[in-house]
């Protein structure tokens, strides 16, 4: 049914508590990035518990770039839309925090009202880049440390990630320096990105006193290894961050060439997910039927493609 209309009555205990067990248990936790629900519904569907929400990504949907532009009140809103749509715990990207310390904080408290099970705050100064491009600039390790501490402080369950970006500049050492601070100040995982081998992970696993992230993302400075390869190594959550959207894009930018070409959708229906097949995806008749007013849709009965 539609549960969060009907009070969310299979979810009652908070998103963040609910991740907290899922990082006490021995399986790495996989955790795929959704830029929009019915990216989260096919993710759940496929068999994923949690979930991930990239600024970068959303920041495309919204055909901007990834340079600290997207505002906390947007992410907050994509945030409520995935937890309401999925009921999964939602990793959520918090940039540098949107600001200082306060700001921090009040990220913490939005987001754990928007269902948040988890963010990550990063170690730059604004505007902020990509973890995979050149020429970040970072905050003194102290003052990053400083708006951990002030996140752990405003959470009630939200999982306080720190994510840092100093391998680039700092070396390896320089992050795990940084990262070991981070975890003093109150941070529950810490998230080095930008790493660029297997080995560099399983050091940095096995330096820091706290739960290890590892970014998957494509076409950056990390080679692509598996979620059993980065488990072995000592790490604990892997996220695949805009690879949803990379996929969509890729396969819109297909489509409206070939309609642009064609004139038509004609020959394209077999890329495409039928009516029926979106319908039980959405769970439209759950909806339908809270309201006994409503008479039953019935969707065309076509051949599947």
């Amino acid at each position: 049914m539609a549960d969060w209309l009907e009070g969310d009555k299979g979810n009652v205990e908070p998103a963040g508590l609910r991740f907290r067990a899922m990082l006490a248990g021995k399986s790495i936790i996989r955790a795929p990035g959704a830029h929009n629900a019915l990216a989260g519904l096919i993710a759940r569907e496929a068999g994923f518990k949690s979930l991930y929400i990239s600024g970068g990504a959303v920041t495309a949907s919204f055909g901007l770039p990834d340079l600290g532009i997207l505002s906390m009140e947007e992410l907050c809103l994509i945030v409520r839309i995935l937890s309401r749509a999925t009921g999964l715990p939602l990793i959520v990207d918090g940039d540098t925090g949107y600001g200082e310390a306060l700001n921090a904080m009040r990220l913490v408290r939005e987001l754990e009202d928007a269902g948040a099970a988890a963010v990550h705050i990063e170690d730059q100064v604004l505007p902020k880049k990509c973890g995979h491009l050149n020429d970040k600039t970072l905050v003194p390790p102290e003052q990053m440390a400083a708006k951990i501490a002030a996140a752990r402080r405003a959470r009630r369950h939200l999982v306080i990630i720190a994510r840092t970006d100093a391998a680039a500049s700092e070396g390896l050492q320089g992050a795990i320096a940084r990262a070991r601070l981070y975890a003093q100040a109150g941070a529950d995982v810490v998230f080095p990105d930008a790493l660029t081998s297997l080995e560099q992970f399983r050091a940095f696993a096995a330096a820091v006193p706290v739960p290890a992230m590892a970014n998957m993302t494509e076409f950056g400075r990390t080679p692509l290894e598996t979620a059993a390869a980065l488990e072995a190594a000592g790490v604990k959550i892997v996220i695949w961050p805009v690879s949803s959207l990379r996929i969509e894009g890729k396969a819109l930018e297909g489509f409206y060439k070939a309609l642009a070409r064609d004139d038509t959708t004609a020959p394209q229906l077999e890329r495409m997910m039928t009516r029926k097949r979106l319908y039980e995806l959405i769970r439209y008749h759950d909806y339908e039927a809270l309201d006994a007013s409503i008479i039953k849709s019935i969707a065309p009965e076509v051949p599947e493609q």
